[in-house]
């Protein structure tokens, strides 16, 4: 049986909001500072803001486990207690082995030393020998794929470059427990799909422990044996990827699909048109879960307030890292006098690979100049039934199979 490496025992944190001594020592100098030169008061506010509260659970050695929760849900806060940033109010937490952080872009490193130079400093802090860092640093730099730059000081660095490097010292220095907040969400998809893979690498092949925060949905679940869902700083649930996360955008709306108005006034759009309704329907779900194989289902419902204008219909699906996959037309129509249309289509099943989504609706003139954008108006989640990292998501931007029709 699998022995934990960290437990957190009915962990909780507050602040006293306005309060000195309720952040780290650097943001309270700054704060201090503030106030004596804007001659405020130091102690404004007795509130007390609970950031978590009585959280529970345990990692396994070799297991990597996802943080998720929308803003301000106390995932980062949960983290800087585990790299020591931070104190809990009460409770405790167990663990062993060293501990390796990207918190943020650029924690751990100096901005006047090169990026050479923190390799090494990182490699100091965790109690590695010089000669140990020697060993690996061709790896390092290899991996970061910032060789061009790794003389210069990462002062000047972009945040792109700043996460690969603190990605691939965290990933190949002496680190039994490594803590991710978000990098996923920076650099390209490459980098991305690199740092994915090397996850699975370190957890399955070296037995090292990895925290992730990140709001890619279609990375955590390939990638994450268990997932950990906070809701204003309470842990909401705790189990296996798939039916966590369909709960977690169940909950929090963010698996958006659908939009009904029921009269012109209130209805999104301008003068000349307005949306009376606009969805997304599954053919098939299962516990909440919506997998791939399911067929998607579009219709569209919308009002033309002014008669005789001719209108083409544009739908755009979105990855959500914002790379346009598919984008369908509807033939261009004459809408006559003011009245009632309906656009309908169909995404077979299979055809769009297991990870989030947005969709978008456009309405264009004769000269495909737009008369309406309804940017962002659905989005959906979908499951695959295996976990698979590489070439899961198809890279067409404009397909000639799909249709979009009058009816």
């Amino acid at each position: 049986m699998a022995k934990p490496v960290i437990e957190f025992d009915h962990i909780s944190k507050s602040f006293e909001i306005g309060k000195l001594g309720s952040e780290t020592l650097r943001q309270d100098l700054i704060k201090y500072w503030k106030q004596l030169t804007q001659k405020a008061s130091l102690n404004p506010s007795n509130d007390t803001f609970w950031a978590l509260q009585d959280i529970s659970f345990s990692v396994n050695e070799g297991e990597v486990i996802g943080i998720i929760g929308r803003n301000g849900s106390g995932k980062s806060t949960l983290m800087k207690i585990l790299s020591r940033v931070l104190l809990p109010t009460t409770g405790l937490i167990r663990g062993k082995g060293k501990i390796s952080s990207i918190l943020e872009v650029g924690t751990g490193f100096h901005g006047e030393l090169t990026g050479l130079e923190n390799i090494f400093l990182n490699a100091q802090i965790l109690g590695m020998k010089k000669h140990e860092v020697t060993q690996k640093l061709d790896k390092i730099i290899a991996f970061s794929g910032i060789e061009e730059f790794i003389n210069t000081p990462v002062k000047r660095y972009s945040s792109g470059m700043y996460v690969r490097l603190a990605f691939s010292v965290a990933a190949h220095l002496d680190a039994d427990i490594l803590i991710l907040d978000e990098v996923l969400a920076v650099g390209d998809a490459d980098f991305q799909k690199k740092c994915l893979v090397k996850m699975r690498e370190l957890a399955s092949n070296e037995g090292k422990t990895a925290l992730i925060i990140s709001h890619d949905m279609q990375a955590l679940r390939q990638l994450c044996n268990q997932i950990a869902y906070l809701e204003k700083g309470k842990l909401k649930e705790f189990g296996a990827p798939t039916p966590t996360i369909a709960k977690y955008l169940y909950q929090e709306k963010i698996e958006f699909l659908g939009q009904v108005y029921i009269s012109p006034d209130e209805a999104p759009g301008n003068q000349y048109l307005r949306v009376k309704k606009v969805s997304i329907t599954p053919s098939e779900r299962v516990n909440q879960i919506i997998y791939r194989n399911a067929t998607l289902s579009f219709e569209l419902e919308y009002w033309n307030l002014i008669p005789d204008i001719s209108i083409m219909v544009r739908l755009f699906v979105f990855s959500f890292s914002g790379e346009c996959l598919i984008q369908i037309d509807t033939p261009l129509k004459n809408l006559g006098v003011n009245t009632l249309h309906c656009v309908t289509g169909t995404i077979p099943s299979n055809y769009l690979g297991a990870g989030s989504y947005y969709f978008s609706v456009y309405f264009l003139d004769a000269d495909e100049h737009k008369v309406l954008g309804f940017d962002t108006c659905l989005s959906i989640d979908l499951a695959g039934k295996e976990s698979i990292i590489l070439g899961d998501i198809p890279q067409a931007h404009v397909s000639s199979i799909l249709k979009l029709q009058y009816i």
